[in-house]
């Protein structure tokens, strides 16, 4: 693509959003550009504390386990109380445990405190993606998920280098500085960020509770959502695709740790994962947005499999980084089709709720990935693990594949008209309409 394409391409990608949600994107980003613990918790425990890989797997995987117990909760107080006040409440949280975590020196301790990082960071992604869900017209989101993600990785790539030098002369400074990111952060939410709930309809014989067609946040509740067949479908084949994913953070920093590699070879290696997002992501959206999801999910479920299989053949920082290129590719494709299809299963007024269930599958397979990759290298080695990413990713093909059979193309597509969404296991537009 030429330079001018690529200034067009850019154009067409930002255009048109709704300047709330650049707010939102500028609050990511800040909040990214500290990022710090989830990066390198493994090589601190491991490299500077001298603990073994299944405890550091451990604790991470504690860290996981709070992400799991605050996803459904977010999800409810997102719907119930509004996106706003739940990533306020959130992100002051996360700065407050992540200062205190780098000042614990007990192994008790650490594990604890991790545990109430992991609940209070991920607290807050059900009311980000129900807030880009509620600002931004249905033929927009996939490219707004897409920037969105892309403010992730841009801040990722400039903080993980970085952080890894830091990390070299004081852990400490790294969990400060996470620390600090964190409270600007919610102070760009409070300042900049507007409620985007959207109203409901008010009460009457039509919409009453178990009437025909009535939709109220009520009456969307979780065992609503666990009853949705075709979204808890999506759901379980998420969890498979993060399981895999996870291991660029807990197993990657771990098997290049005991092959003698350094935090800041880390850094230098995982940055090429950022950089690559920051630089394709908005022509990748560009390509993908009018293709069949079907087989984009498909496509990238064998990329990330595969990708993480190679790297039992690394035995370089570059050979590495030429590992972590295949499944990165896999991970553009994959993040913003995914947030799409959640998107679109969901009912306006129960978009935490259903947020927060698949928010849960990314934070249980946060939980799981630190202690499978902890036993299987200290037990069997590294390679088995990258072995078993692969096998991972041939199933969520499979399952996607076969998934895609039941689901029709309509609910999959970017919708060009009006923000509509589907009806939880009906493939119907909900009777209470969006308002933001």
């Amino acid at each position: 693509m030429s330079v001018a394409g690529l200034g067009r391409a850019t154009r067409d990608t930002v255009s048109g959003l709704p300047r709330e949600f650049w707010w939102l994107w500028t609050s990511t980003l800040v909040n990214r550009l500290g990022a710090f613990v989830a990066t390198f918790m493994a090589l601190y425990l491991t490299l500077d504390r001298g603990y073994s890989a299944s405890y550091a797997g451990l604790v991470a995987a504690l860290h996981g386990l709070g992400g799991v117990v605050s996803s459904l909760g977010a999800g409810v107080m997102t719907d119930r109380f509004g996106r706003r006040p739940t990533m306020l409440v959130a992100q002051v949280s996360t700065a407050v445990s992540v200062a205190v975590l780098g000042f614990m020196v007990h192994p008790v301790a650490i594990a604890g405190v991790a545990f109430f990082v992991g609940m209070s960071s991920n607290a807050s992604r059900p009311a980000v993606q129900a807030m880009i869900a509620d600002i931004v017209p249905a033929k927009d989101r996939v490219r707004a998920f897409s920037l969105n993600y892309w403010a992730i990785n841009l801040g990722f790539a400039v903080s993980s280098a970085g952080a890894g030098f830091v990390a070299e002369y004081s852990y400490l400074a790294g969990f400060v500085g996470e620390a600090v990111m964190t409270l600007l952060c919610a102070v760009v939410v409070f300042m900049k960020v507007p409620e985007s709930r959207p109203e409901r309809a008010p009460r009457t014989v039509a919409n009453a509770p178990g009437a025909p067609g009535a939709s109220d946040a009520d009456d969307v509740r979780l065992g609503t959502v666990l009853r949705d067949g075709r979204f808890m479908g999506v759901v379980g084949l998420s969890f498979v695709i993060a399981l895999i994913f996870q291991q660029g953070y807990v197993g990657l920093p771990v098997a290049m740790g005991t092959d003698g590699f350094s935090s800041s070879d880390f850094g230098t290696a995982i940055a090429v994962n950022g950089v690559m997002i920051v630089v394709l992501q908005i022509p990748v959206t560009r390509l993908i947005q009018h293709r069949d999801p079907r087989r984009l999910l498909i496509v990238s479920s064998l990329l990330a499999g595969y990708g993480f299989g190679l790297t039992a053949f690394a035995g370089s920082v570059a050979v590495y980084a030429l590992t972590i290129c295949v499944w990165t590719v896999a991970e553009i494709v994959n993040a913003p089709v995914q947030n799409g299809l959640v998107v679109q299963l969901s009912p306006a007024h129960g978009r935490g709720r259903y947020q927060g269930m698949y928010t849960l599958s990314w934070a249980a397979a946060a939980l799981v990935a630190p202690l499978m990759s902890g036993v299987v290298i200290d037990h069997f080695g590294a390679g088995w693990l990258w072995g078993m990413c692969a096998v991972l990713g041939t199933v969520a093909a499979f399952g996607y594949r076969l998934l895609m059979r039941n689901l029709p193309r309509a609910g999959l597509t970017v919708e060009s008209g009006p923000a509509a969404v589907t009806e939880p296991g009906t493939g119907r537009e909900p009777t209470v309409e969006r308002t933001a």
